[in-house]
């Protein structure tokens, strides 16, 4: 379309991630964040189905519906689970998800019994400097050296477990979110729920404008990416690209910004298809749109979940700029308007290649990222084998 650029709510953006950031929902926990966006779609008009464990898969209805695209952010979140009923009255935990115990310690949290919910703070096993001294700050950092102190009369094992406290229990930790006046949104879980908000942003913005794309495009939201699995289900055959919407690292030696968005070039499962990849990046220049590339060594996404999965499609990602991922993580609303941006418009743009449309074809229409004129012989080719030679190898002797 001609159109410059479409209008965007950023004040339900920011309401929505809020909301998000208010329901719990650890990896295995994800039904009422689900129940919610589901809510959010329905208030939109925009049809969807739901896999047997709260997988979302809308439809944004095309002017064709092939090639289709796949638009995906995750509703889950890290959390925790007590594995262990301890004698001194306290819990120990593992992570759901992978993160560092470090960022565990001091949090309030919540742990959902069978029967109800306890609040409770993970602590290092020891805490108090006017009891241990100096032994507080040369303890190891672990998980196996924090414990989850409940707020319930507990001194005991038996203690908690009349308080209806399980090994097994989910726990979730308070995300803590705020919004300052200079732009900044700190909290935990804005991976990903700042990008689900972005994404129901974009899928908004196609609403409120009655924008047809060309092609039928589906948004995704997946429960379990932080285990891996993500978007290993509610694909589809007629789904021929599909891009993520994540959290991108801000840290030294990356190329992240905090005000932008990032185009992912590879992570850790491989690079990123060359052809969507480029695309985004063409939108971001000709739009406009504050973006930053780099590369993910220690990530993956639900990209990867996806083609391990089995699924032929192209994947791409883009994120958010952000701080102190897995953490208490800060981003930027410029980053999350960038985000929203390039979705949109790459909801609204035509597909890489026509022939995508079909699983199998001829090379009629395949892609190109080297072309016959680029392939040109270098005016001083390398000597091929025996072009030193100066003599007929036949004669005998030693060459000169």
């Amino acid at each position: 379309m001609a159109q410059k650029d479409y209008p965007l709510d950023y004040d339900y953006l920011e309401e929505t991630l809020l909301q998000l950031l208010a329901i719990p929902s650890p990896v295995g926990y994800t039904d009422a964040v689900a129940r919610y966006t589901a809510g959010q779609l329905e208030a939109m008009g925009i049809p969807y189905e739901m896999t047997r464990r709260g997988a979302i898969r809308a439809t944004l209805k095309g002017e064709q519906p092939r090639p289709a695209r796949a638009i995906v952010a995750h509703l889950d979140t890290l959390g925790a689970m007590v594995r262990e009923i301890k004698s001194n009255g306290r819990l120990g935990i593992v992570p759901i998800g992978h993160w560092s115990s470090r960022f565990a310690e001091g949090g309030r949290l919540t742990v959902f019994t069978d029967k109800g919910q306890v609040r409770g703070t993970c602590l290092p096993l020891k805490t108090s400097g006017h009891a241990f001294g100096p032994e507080i700050d040369t303890q190891p950092s672990s998980w196996d050296h924090v414990e989850v102190r409940v707020d319930v009369p507990a001194r005991s094992a038996m203690d908690l477990e009349a308080a209806g406290l399980r090994v097994g229990d989910t726990m979730a930790f308070d995300p803590q979110p705020e919004i300052c006046q200079n732009g900044y949104i700190v909290s935990r879980y804005l991976d990903d729920k700042a990008a689900v908000a972005a994404l129901l942003t974009a899928c908004k913005a196609v609403q409120d404008g009655k924008l047809v794309p060309p092609v039928d495009v589906h948004p995704l939201f997946t429960i379990t990416e932080e285990v891996g699995s993500g978007a290993s289900a509610a694909l589809h055959g007629d789904i021929a690209e599909m891009l993520s919407l994540d959290i991108a690292i801000a840290a030294p030696g990356q190329n992240t910004d905090e005000h932008a968005v990032t185009i992912c070039m590879q992570d850790m499962s491989g690079p990123f298809d060359y052809h969507l990849t480029r695309k985004l990046i063409g939108i971001a220049e000709k739009y406009n749109i504050s973006h930053r590339r780099d590369v993910f060594r220690f990530y993956r996404s639900d990209s990867a979940a996806a083609v391990e999965a089995g699924n032929d499609i192209r994947t791409a990602l883009i994120g958010f700029g952000a701080d102190a991922s897995h953490a208490y993580e800060r981003t930027h609303r410029r980053a999350l308007a960038a985000l929203t941006r390039l979705t949109t418009y790459y909801l609204m743009s035509k597909p890489v290649a026509r022939r995508d449309e079909r699983m199998l074809g001829s090379l009629d229409g395949f892609t190109e990222q080297l072309s016959p004129e680029d392939m040109v012989v270098p005016s001083n080719p390398l000597p091929l084998p025996g072009d030193f030679l100066t003599h007929d190898p036949k004669a005998g002797g030693e060459p000169e």
